[in-house]
């Protein structure tokens, strides 16, 4: 976990395949506000392109990647 950023909300993503996390992520930033971060937690070793690439094109930005085992965490802050 990561204790240098305030996280808002958290979504526990693992299992769900492609293209399901950039989906649920698309959903879950809408519901905190402008500036604050969430936290996807994915086992979908595509999320590691997939969100990225999501980001570029949502205008949010990724603050920090954790892997850990089969899990990735992304802290995502909303910008837009």
């Amino acid at each position: 976990m990561s204790d240098d950023i305030s996280v808002a909300k958290v979504l526990d993503l693992k299992g769900l395949a492609c293209p399901m996390p950039v989906v649920k992520v698309s959903k879950g930033i809408k519901e905190v506000e402008v500036g604050e971060v969430i936290q996807a937690v994915t086992s979908d070793p595509g999320a590691l392109t997939d969100f990225p690439a999501w980001a570029k094109t949502s205008g949010n930005e990724i603050l920090k990647t954790e892997t850990e085992g089969k899990e990735t965490s992304f802290y995502i802050k909303r910008l837009a």
